[in-house]
């Protein structure tokens, strides 16, 4: 059990996820006059739209949502209190229910946490025997459809609600299911309205279907309703969850009947020199009629209601109008609209993956250029100026240094003693000496062998 957030008084009881037949109590601020006692009738809810009105004759401060233990034919049931006080006067007299009488049953108590957890337990069973019950059903070759079930408070009976296209004779059935599910079994054959108001559902329109949420009286619906209001009768969107059509159609019925009585009939002939005319379509909102010459069906002319009375008028004096073209109407004038510039728009492709390019693997040749030296002088001199080449050392434009030149730039060493500098240029030495290569010798010049 849910409730919002309201005062303990002004909560709408929400069961089973689903606002079936909620009511909210605008009269629960207002006291009652001075010395005028509660009215003593309590609306009381049950299972998916079932309500039922009884006496608290015990006078218990019942507010709404408050568990309660009623009296019923054979022991008791629990239910939700949905509504106190005198708007409950007003439902019973709706429903044509008498208050004063006799006959109309009590409320026992508030129910206790016993009371709750037996209830709690049976109505957990209630799927296990919808299920069982089809089967039972089908064994016997019953065409009938078992669509709900619900467990009494006690315990002490389950009621089956099905739906069928004739009578059923469930007399074995009924033998049946007593014996395997050991309790008192009722039968109770509803509609197919009255099965989606119990079920619930979602309507096309994205909010809870109008027959579980408010619509009790369900009158019968035609398709003469559909016509009335201009739409295709198309059984696939004019049908509800209940697979007849929606009752929606006859919300708007009235207003639609009502405008059309300023229509003129849609089987009028209109007499022009032309020929006669006849009525193609009607737009009631606009209170626009389309007509067309017998023969021609392509070309439709436009009439106002006023305009198609006024010709009636003339033909009705046998005088015909001279066609219908002076009447039609001027089409509205298309908005300008600019035409699409695909430059604009993009590629249909633009946000494709582009293919990725992979590098080659071939070594490339390692060329210095002055950016690279100003870089690396840079790297090896911090916090310094940069130090450029001299001209002289700078090359043409294109044309790389040469390799056997001498760095422009020496960077500074470490201070080194002169017995160390001696040690070391004689072991420089030593190394010449060893790597020397004998002289290079220009090979002769042999003149080649003249053929003979």
């Amino acid at each position: 059990m849910i409730y919002n957030n309201e005062p303990s008084h002004n909560k709408i009881a929400y069961n089973y996820g689903s606002v079936k037949l909620s009511v909210y109590d605008w009269l629960s601020d207002i006291p009652l006059p001075a010395g005028q006692e509660a009215f003593d009738c309590v609306e009381v809810r049950f299972k998916n739209s079932r309500k039922e009105f009884f006496r608290n004759v015990h006078k218990l401060p019942l507010q709404i949502g408050d568990m309660v233990a009623t009296e019923t034919i054979s022991g008791h049931d629990i239910g939700t209190v949905s509504l106190t006080g005198e708007l409950v006067r007003i439902q019973m007299k709706k429903k044509k229910a008498d208050a004063q009488s006799p006959t109309l049953p009590k409320i026992y108590r508030k129910a206790t946490e016993r009371d709750i957890e037996v209830w709690k337990e049976h109505r957990a069973k209630e799927e296990f025997l919808q299920k069982r019950s089809r089967e039972l059903a089908i064994a016997l070759g019953l065409e009938m459809k078992i669509s709900d079930v619900e467990y009494q408070g006690d315990g002490s009976k389950a009621t089956f609600y099905y739906t069928a296209e004739g009578r059923v004779d469930f007399r074995q059935l009924i033998k049946d299911m007593a014996k395997e599910f050991s309790t008192r079994i009722e039968m109770r054959q509803i509609g197919y309205r009255q099965e989606a108001a119990r079920l619930g559902g979602i309507g096309s329109s994205g909010r809870e279907i109008s027959c579980s949420t408010w619509l009790t009286e369900f009158r019968s619906v035609t398709t003469a309703a559909a016509r009335y209001q201009q739409l295709s009768l198309n059984p696939q969107k004019l049908a509800g969850q209940c697979g007849k059509l929606k009752c929606d159609l006859n919300f708007e019925l009235d207003c639609y009947l009502e405008a059309l009585k300023d229509f003129p009939r849609t089987d009028t002939k209109l007499l022009t020199d032309k020929g006669i005319a006849s009525c193609q379509k009607v737009d009631i909102f606009k209170r626009l009629m389309w007509f067309t010459y017998e023969g021609d069906f392509i070309n439709w002319h436009k009439l106002t209601v006023d305009q198609v009375k006024e010709i009636l008028e003339l033909n009705k004096q046998k005088q015909p109008v001279a066609s219908l073209e002076e009447y039609m109407q001027e089409e509205d004038s298309p908005a300008k609209t600019t035409p699409l510039d695909n430059s604009q728009e993009g590629s249909l492709t633009r946000f494709d993956e582009k293919p990725r390019k992979y590098k080659s693997k071939k070594r490339q040749s390692i060329k210095n250029t002055p950016t690279d030296i100003e870089n690396t002088v840079t790297e090896t001199i911090p916090n310094k100026e940069k130090v450029l080449p001299s001209i002289k050392e700078i090359p043409e434009e294109g044309k790389p240094y040469p390799i056997n030149k001498k760095p422009f730039y020496n960077p500074p060493q470490k201070h080194i003693s002169a017995q160390q500098r001696q040690e070391k240029a004689s072991s420089q030495g030593q190394n010449l000496k060893k790597n020397s290569r004998k002289p290079f010798k220009k090979p002769s010049k042999t003149t080649p062998k003249s053929d003979e």
